[in-house]
C-alpha cells in the first residue's frame, strides 16, 4: 500500500504545482476585473430564482435552479466542509483557511462565467433529454477540432468524481469514534460490511435516474446543511470571545512562511487545493449540474451558480474551520485528521450527542454527495463511450465505493484532488475563450432587468 501513496501523492503534487494555483486564483481575477464585479449587483435577483417564481414549464431542461443549486451544492457540502477543512487545518494550520476564503470569493465570479456557458453550450438528445457540461461548452462554443480537450475533461471527471473519498471518511467515522472496539477487531471486515451498506443506500437512489437524484438532494441538503450550522453556531457560542483572535491568527498565518514545513508556498497551494475540493468552483463539476437547468436563460444560472462558494465555503468551511481552531485539537492529536479529528472535536465541545448529531449528518450529506457525483460521472462516461453505453457506468461506480471502503485516506484524496486539477484545465481554458459571450449575454439581460424596475 506504500507504493500507492506515493505514487498517488506524486500526482497531485505533480498537478497542484504554481501554475495551477496561477491557473485558477488568476482565472477568478481576471473574471472579476472582466465583468466589473457587476454580477454581484444582482446577487439578490440570483436568490429570487430559487423561489421558482421565474420558471416556466415550457423552457427546456431537466431541473428547476433549485434543484440544480441542491444537485450542485450536494456535490461540495459534505466531507469536503467537514472532512477537508480538517486536512487542510492540519497540513496547513490556520493560514491554510485564509486561501480557502479566497479561493471561494474569486470563485464566485468563476461560477457565473463557467455556469452560464453550461446553459449556453449544451445540447438536446433525440429523446428531449438535455446534456451539459464543459465537455458540451467546448464541443458547441469551441468547435469539433477542440474535442482533445473535452476528452480530457471526461476522463478526468469519471475519476474524479467516484465516490471513493466520501465512502473512506464514512466508513472512518463510525469505525474510529462510534462503534465499540470489539465491533471492529477484524478492520477489513467491519469496512466490507459498511461498504456493502453505503453501497445498498446508493445504488436505490441513483438507479432511480437524475430526477431521483435532485428530488432527494433537494430535500436532505438544506436540512443537514443548516442543522450542522447550529452545531457549529453552539461550539463558538461557548467560545464566542476566542472568535476574534482565532479570524485574526487566520490571516496571521496565512503569510507566515513557517506556518508549516512546506512554508509559505505549501500553506497557499493547500488552502487553494482544499478550497476548490470544497466549492468546485473553476473544476467544472457544477456546470454538470447546472446544465441541466430548466432555463432558456444562461445569465439566471450564472447567478444561481455564483452562490454556491458563498454558501458552501464562506459560511460552512469558515464554521468548521473556527470550531476546529477554538477546540485547538488540531496542534494536540497525532495521526488523527479528516472526519477523524472533526468527529473527535465535536465530542470534546458536545459529549457523545454531538458525535452521534454529527454522524447522522455526515452519513446523510456523504450519501447525498454520492448521489450527485454519480450522475457528474455517468455525463462524463457517456460523452466518451455514447449514451446507450452509459448504465453500464452504474456498476463501476458503485464498486468504487467499496474500494474507498477498504484503501487508505492519503491514496483516495490524493487521487481525487489531481483529477480535479486536470479537469480545471478544459474547463478554465474554454471559459476564458468564451467569456466575451458570456459578458454580452449578461449586459443584455441586466439591461431588461433594469427596465423592469
Amino acid at each position: 500500500m506504500d507504493w500507492l501513496i506515493q505514487v498517488t501523492a506524486a500526482f497531485s503534487n505533480f498537478v497542484w504545482g504554481m501554475p495551477m494555483i496561477v491557473w485558477l486564483v488568476g482565472g477568478g481575477i481576471f473574471f472579476s476585473l472582466y465583468s466589473k464585479f457587476v454580477p454581484f449587483r444582482y446577487l439578490p435577483h440570483g436568490i429570487s430564482l430559487l423561489t421558482g417564481k421565474h420558471d416556466k414549464d415550457s423552457e427546456k431542461g431537466d431541473l428547476t435552479h433549485a434543484q440544480a443549486l441542491s444537485a450542485a451544492l450536494a456535490g461540495t457540502v459534505g466531507m469536503g466542509n467537514i472532512a477537508g477543512v480538517a486536512l487542510a487545518i492540519t497540513a496547513g494550520g490556520p493560514g491554510a483557511v485564509f486561501w480557502m476564503w479566497l479561493t471561494a470569493l474569486l470563485g464566485v465570479s468563476t461560477k457565473f462565467f463557467t455556469c452560464s456557458l453550461g446553459v449556453m453550450f449544451r445540447t438536446t438528445d433525440k429523446d428531449g433529454n438535455v446534456h451539459g457540461g464543459p465537455m458540451y461548452v467546448i464541443m458547441e462554443g469551441l468547435g469539433k477540432r477542440w474535442k482533445p480537450l473535452a476528452l480530457l475533461f471526461a476522463f478526468a471527471g469519471l475519476f474524479g468524481t467516484i465516490p471513493s473519498f466520501q465512502a473512506n471518511q464514512l466508513t472512518a467515522a463510525f469505525r474510529e469514534e462510534l462503534v465499540p472496539d470489539s465491533w471492529v477487531s477484524n478492520p477489513m471486515l467491519f469496512n466490507s460490511i459498511v461498504a456493502v451498506v453505503i453501497t445498498v443506500l446508493v445504488a436505490a437512489v441513483i438507479l432511480g435516474g437524475l430526477k431521483r437524484v435532485a428530488y432527494v438532494t433537494s430535500r436532505l441538503v438544506p436540512v443537514m446543511a443548516i442543522s450542522y450550522l447550529l452545531m457549529t453556531l453552539a461550539v463558538l457560542f461557548n467560545h464566542a470571545s476566542e472568535v476574534p483572535a482565532l479570524i485574526s491568527s487566520i490571516f496571521v498565518q496565512a503569510f507566515k512562511a513557517e506556518a508549516i514545513s512546506g512554508g509559505l508556498l505549501g500553506v497557499i497551494i493547500i488552502g487553494v487545493s482544499r478550497g476548490v475540493f470544497s466549492n468546485e468552483a473553476g473544476i467544472g463539476t457544477e456546470v454538470l449540474a447546472h446544465g441541466a437547468v430548466k432555463t432558456d436563460e444562461p445569465i439566471r444560472e450564472g447567478l444561481v451558480g455564483m452562490l454556491g462558494p458563498m454558501v458552501d465555503t464562506l459560511i460552512i468551511c469558515t464554521c468548521t474551520a473556527l470550531v476546529i481552531l477554538a477546540s485547538g485539537m488540531w496542534q494536540d492529536v497525532e495521526g488523527i485528521k479528516g472526519v477523524e479529528l472533526t468527529m473527535q472535536v465535536f465530542g470534546q465541545e458536545l459529549g457523545l450527542i454531538g458525535q452521534i448529531l454529527l454522524a447522522i449528518q455526515i452519513l446523510f450529506l456523504a450519501a447525498s454527495t454520492m448521489f450527485t457525483y454519480w450522475y457528474y460521472g455517468e455525463k462524463c462516461f457517456a460523452f466518451m463511450v455514447g449514451q446507450e453505453r452509459a448504465h453500464l457506468y452504474k456498476w463501476f461506480y458503485l464498486f468504487s465505493i467499496v474500494a474507498g471502503c477498504i484503501v487508505t485516506l492519503d491514496v483516495v484524496f490524493n487521487f481525487m484532488i489531481g483529477m480535479y486539477g486536470l479537469m480545471a484545465i478544459p474547463t478554465m481554458l474554454s471559459a476564458f475563450i468564451l467569456a466575451p459571450k458570456v459578458k454580452a449575454a449578461a449586459q443584455v439581460y441586466f439591461a431588461k432587468l433594469d427596465q423592469q424596475k
